[in-house]
């Protein structure tokens, strides 16, 4: 039978758009109370007023340690037992080789996809670990099983997302606490536009030609994997629109795979 999660305190990085807000809007539409984190405060505030269940928005910036670690330790005591932790935050930047790609994008990606997920798991885990109850959901993709050309650092953090993964559940073993990846193919979501600096001509031919997953479709997948029995972890969950069959590999318009 599946767990309500009624009245679970949900925390969701990335939260103002693509799978956050997607994931927040289906948490609260099951019940769910939730803390939602990213950067944009405007984003984040307009969910917030459209959700139906208590929501605490907070603007916050997971590169920064010391203010993740502060904004935790000053949650009030109804916000501190966080049953779930989805840590969605996450971008990729440029396509380009190894050799002529600016540094300061690898440091974007290598800051938000590793170091932000580790500051608020270090954060939040203890808590979980205390209570002998909670699940972590980290938000991986394809490229962190395989790269692919333009990858290099990107599929390099996502590769690191996978291992902590694994390592959670291996030293979580025995508390209860469940730990999911959930690893994505093409997500129709603002990544692109991202990772192009804002130029959405390029970002829409990344799904020209077939129809990509969206935000709901991994929010739906995410939300399966927390209503699972308390004895059910669904450790790794690889999910491509039917148009992929690998990160290189995918059908347009009856046109040839590539």
């Amino acid at each position: 039978m599946a767990l309500s999660l009624k009245n679970k305190l949900v925390l969701i990085t990335g939260a103002s758009s693509g799978i956050g807000e997607a994931t927040a809007k289906l948490c609260d539409q099951l019940g769910a109370r939730l803390i939602l984190i990213a950067r944009r405060e405007d984003k984040l505030k307009a969910l917030a007023n459209s959700l139906q269940n208590e929501c605490l928005p907070i603007k916050l910036d997971v590169r920064n340690r010391e203010e993740v670690e502060n904004t935790v330790k000053s949650l009030a005591k109804e916000w501190q037992s966080i049953d779930v932790l989805i840590n969605n935050a996450g971008l990729s930047k440029g396509l380009n080789r190894l050799h002529e790609a600016p540094i300061d994008d690898w440091e974007a990606m290598i800051d938000t996809n590793i170091k932000g997920l580790l500051y608020l798991s270090k954060a939040i885990i203890p808590g979980m670990v205390e209570r002998q109850k909670g699940h972590i959901v980290n938000l991986g993709s394809i490229a962190g099983h395989q790269t692919y050309p333009g990858g290099n650092v990107y599929c390099a953090t996502k590769a690191a997302v996978k291992s902590i993964s694994e390592a959670m559940k291996i030293d979580l073993l025995g508390t209860n606490i469940r730990v999911t990846s959930i690893d994505p193919g093409m997500v129709e979501t603002e990544f692109s536009q991202i990772r192009f600096d804002g130029d959405k001509e390029r970002a829409s031919k990344v799904y020209e030609g077939l129809k990509p997953l969206t935000g709901e479709d991994i929010a739906d997948a995410i939300v399966y994997s927390i209503t699972r029995p308390e004895h059910v972890n669904i450790q790794d969950m690889i999910i491509f629109p039917t148009a992929q069959a690998s990160a290189t590999l995918s059908f347009r318009n009856n046109k040839k795979a590539h």
